[in-house]
């Protein structure tokens, strides 16, 4: 491998958790209220806003997106998929769990608690709605944030790199497939032009873009690169927190008549991310692999790709939707839940290696 391959393989995990990353609970409650104060005194404006669409796609969203997601995808790199072959078992699982349990069970959680037991507790007009956002932010695995949880627990790099690298790659032809399938199952109207459409602008072309910017920046070196990353990283989270006022303001009349639904809507992602975390770290043992590899494996299960997950379900129901709520819910919960994560597979690293025959 190439020095260049190897230092940028290292910093793309990065570094712990930055400030806004941290308190992006704290960030997303403070967009909650603001959401809803701005819409009481600007009700004119957001009518205005939500009504900036070219074929079902919100303009202003849309472009909030690409500058969130781009650089979360610059640090991709696809040239890391060669690296598989050294832990086939750790793939493997990461994929099962990612592609062949995660979505599904979050189908079954959600005609669980949203369909029966929480029905009477919620509008009944938006029950269909709730479940198809539950089921996005299933269907949208981690990207960025995993580097982050890897490098919490001493997850091996060039591990975290590839499978990172694959389930973007596996998303692209499947994140559409998935759900519509799953929607359909679960009785919903599948919008299937505005789905594939969705897919285009919100991960085929942004990674398109993201490998192009990622290539230049890399031929001026490492240095200029990780430069670059600093820089831009401010960009995605400021353009989030902005895409969850605009939502917030679209919501903030059914947040203020069912402050409940937010935390109803918590169960299912709660029990969805431990479920997830849980089951991948003990297959990874079962099947003998490195604790630096289970941990990274676990993590990207139990997390979500939430910038993904919150724009299709914009563009598919919009923004007033309970699909759109839903996911928002996964940002509000994601850095608590898996900083706990975290601390339960770092704790339990004696319990892992004493029982898992380690793959060489």
């Amino acid at each position: 491998m190439s020095a260049l391959c190897e230092v940028t393989g290292k910093s793309a995990v990065g570094a712990p958790l930055g400030f806004f990353e941290r308190y992006l609970t704290a960030w997303v409650a403070l967009c909650i209220v603001a959401g809803i104060v701005v819409s009481q005194g600007f009700p004119g404006l957001f009518k205005t806003i939500g009504a900036m669409e070219i074929a079902q796609v919100n303009l202003p969203v849309g472009v909030l997106i690409w500058v969130m997601i781009i650089p979360m995808l610059l640090k991709i790199d696809f040239g890391a998929l060669h690296q598989i072959k050294g832990h086939i078992k750790g793939i493997g699982v990461t994929l099962f769990v990612n592609w062949l349990v995660k979505p599904f069970s979050m189908a079954f959680l959600g005609w669980l608690f949203v369909r029966n037991f929480f029905a009477p507790l919620l509008p009944a007009a938006q029950i269909d709605s709730y479940i198809a956002g539950l089921i996005l932010l299933a269907a949208a695995p981690c990207t960025a944030m995993v580097f982050v949880w890897s490098r919490l627990t001493n997850g091996d790099p060039y591990f975290t790199l590839s499978q990172v690298a694959l389930n973007d790659l596996i998303m692209v032809f499947a994140f559409a497939p998935v759900v519509g399938l799953l929607l359909g199952m679960s009785s919903i109207t599948v919008p299937w032009a505005t789905l594939l459409t969705s897919v285009v602008l919100y991960i085929v072309i942004p990674v398109i873009i993201a490998q192009a910017i990622r290539r230049a920046l890399l031929a001026r070196g490492p240095a200029a690169f990780n430069a670059a990353m600093a820089k831009i990283q401010p960009w995605s989270i400021s353009a989030l927190l902005l895409t969850l006022v605009l939502l917030f303001a679209f919501q903030g009349d059914a947040i203020i008549k069912q402050p409940l639904v937010i935390a109803l809507l918590a169960v299912p992602i709660l029990i969805q991310v431990f479920f997830n975390s849980m089951l991948a770290y003990w297959l990874n043992r079962t099947l003998g692999e490195k604790h630096s590899v289970a941990c990274p494996s676990a993590l990207i299960g139990a997390s979500n790709f939430f910038e993904l997950a919150v724009a299709a379900a914009i563009s598919l129901f919009g923004f007033e939707s309970g699909a759109a709520l839903a996911t928002v819910v996964g940002v509000l919960i994601e850095v608590p839940v898996m900083l706990l994560a975290v601390r339960v597979v770092n704790a339990s690293k004696g319990w892992y290696e004493s029982g898992a025959t380690t793959s060489r």
